[in-house]
């Protein structure tokens, strides 16, 4: 039985094809056509696409689908904005679940609370005497009750980590947010998440996905990390048993407390796990912070509210020399390497750490936010991957409280250097970091193409956020479609990420032709209907 996708626009992961109609047959892609020249047989069922667009479906280069699974299903934050919303949501939620000794969730963010850090004080209040562990939305950070920090016993004599950081009062007292690896200090006390709590948390992240037009992803930690144990069996249980319906790799965790000496145990885990639809080819190391609680490694200080230059470079979790070692070591076993990088030290880091590295293994830095002009070129010339999470690159509150007072005006207008990117040669691929920000592709490239976010448009102070660094949209699309099926190797296997004869028919239907219209509505696109191997797996 095929399928003829007609009466629409085409995109066919490269390039903008207008008018066209495509033939699905056989879980493969047969022809794009500009007309239907022949009435379709019996054997053929057909798409109205109603005027609207038919694209290879997309592939999400960086995100965590477990881990934002599991959040949907617990005490899930990540749609609230404010203080209060947060806080009625997770009084409501233990309310209903009065026998858990735990309340756990998360996805809150940091402008709503002062300086970014909420307290202790504010769970106390609204859930008394209860334990709650909830991370922000960048999981570089958590939210703790008194509770928590009795069972976990987090007092005014306990150190901060060499990787992290307890905000305190002027007593020296935690005041409830845990930075970083300052994280562990309570997360080690968490309930165990059951084998079939995982499994579920996959199939609903997956259902999500397949609901937004994604079919593939990169997973950024495959590894125990942030309070959540390895997803690793997970994936191989429901490769084996045919749920994982999307193609997936995984990014193996990068211990950074280790050496060399675990690259032979990433080769193991690499060919145990390897099977059907999940590929453990690929390998994370998380280079440092984020800007927003001063761990972003930066080659200058932070600045203080005033404008003063403070001691803080923020934190390379990789020694830079041994960042080196590590890439040459893995690039050496055959592992693509992918770094998140968010300072502009970091980011030189890896550059660095990358110099003489294979660019047939397709390594790629994550994140982009501070880059150094100088760094820019080197993306090409070293054949990494620039990996975009587009939608960070606009005027919002984290933006303007929390980053731009920190960073200087300078600084400030290297942030994701998209465009720059693009016109010195990098290959460009993106991922959206689920559950840190929505893994709606049409909201990122929304912000790609114009520098704001979807619905921010003529409100005041939401002017494009260096709109000299915008994308092109068929640019954009190709980052989300074609470039990054291309970072996970799908080019190498079933063709995936392209609409081209031969190719696997993994496709995403949209209500309307984003290439037609305004810019500024690029972000109402809705899926219609999600397509893996020619089956439909979302929509009616």
């Amino acid at each position: 039985m095929g399928t003829l996708f007609t009466n629409g626009a085409v995109f066919d992961g490269h390039r903008y094809l207008g008018a066209r109609s495509v033939l699905v047959e056989d879980g493969r892609v047969t022809s794009v056509v500009e007309e239907v020249a022949q009435q379709p047989s019996r054997d053929h069922d057909v798409v109205d696409l109603g005027g609207g667009l038919v694209s290879p479906s997309f592939t999400d280069a960086h995100v965590h689908p477990i881990q934002g699974g599991l959040e949907r299903l617990r005490c899930d934050l990540s749609e609230l904005s404010t203080r209060e919303e947060y806080l009625a949501a997770i009084k409501a939620y233990a309310d209903a679940n009065p026998d858990l000794e735990w309340i756990l969730g998360g996805g809150w963010g940091m402008p709503a609370f002062p300086g970014g850090n909420p307290t202790a004080a504010d769970l106390d209040a609204a859930v008394p005497g209860r334990a709650v562990f909830l991370p922000n939305r960048d999981h570089h950070g958590a939210w703790v009750s008194s509770r928590a920090m009795e069972i976990a016993g987090l007092d005014r004599d306990t150190p901060d980590p060499p990787d992290g950081r307890i905000e305190r009062d002027a007593d020296g007292h935690p005041t409830g947010t845990l930075h970083e690896g300052a994280t562990a200090l309570v997360s080690r006390f968490l309930p165990r998440t059951t084998g079939a709590d995982y499994y579920a948390a996959l199939l609903a992240g997956q259902a999500y996905l397949h609901s937004l037009g994604v079919t593939a992803w990169q997973d950024a930690i495959v590894g125990a990390y942030s309070g959540m144990d390895d997803p690793a069996s997970t994936y191989t249980s429901a490769a084996a048993n045919g749920d994982l319906r999307s193609q997936v790799v995984g990014a193996l965790w990068w211990e950074r407390r280790l050496g060399v000496e675990q690259v032979a145990d990433l080769v193991g885990r690499r060919d145990a796990m390897t099977a059907g639809r999940f590929r453990a080819t690929t390998v994370k190391i998380m280079q440092d912070g984020v800007a927003e609680n001063g761990t972003a490694a930066m080659l200058d200080p932070y600045l203080d509210r005033c404008g003063h230059a403070t001691e803080n470079r923020g934190h390379s979790f990789v020694e830079a020399g041994s960042l080196r070692e590590a890439v040459t070591a893995l690039d050496a076993a055959g592992f693509q390497v992918h770094v998140h990088a968010i300072g502009d030290r970091g980011m030189r880091e890896a550059l660095d750490a990358f110099e003489g590295t294979d660019p047939e293994r397709r390594h790629h830095i994550a994140h982009l936010q501070l880059i150094h002009p100088d760094d820019v070129p080197r993306f090409g010339a070293l054949g990494v991957a620039a990996n975009m999470q587009a939608l960070w690159a606009c005027l919002d509150e984290q933006m303007i409280d929390l980053t731009l007072p920190f960073l200087g005006e300078t600084r400030s207008a290297w942030q994701y250097p998209f465009g720059d990117l693009h016109r010195a040669g990098a290959r460009l691929v993106a991922g959206s970091d689920w559950p840190v920000s929505t893994p709606d592709p049409l909201a990122a490239i929304h912000t790609a193409v114009t520098r704001t976010a979807y619905g921010d448009e003529g409100r005041a102070g939401s002017e494009p956020f260096l709109p000299e660094q915008a994308l092109a949209l068929e640019t954009a699309f190709a980052a989300y479609t074609s470039g990054s099926a291309w970072i996970n190797g799908r080019d190498r296997t079933d063709g995936g990420g392209v609409l081209a004869p031969g190719a696997a028919a993994d496709l995403v239907v949209l209500d309307r032709d984003p290439f037609s219209g305004r810019p500024e509505e690029i972000g109402a696109a809705r899926v219609v209907s999600t397509w893996i191997d020619g089956e439909r797996v979302f929509g009616g």
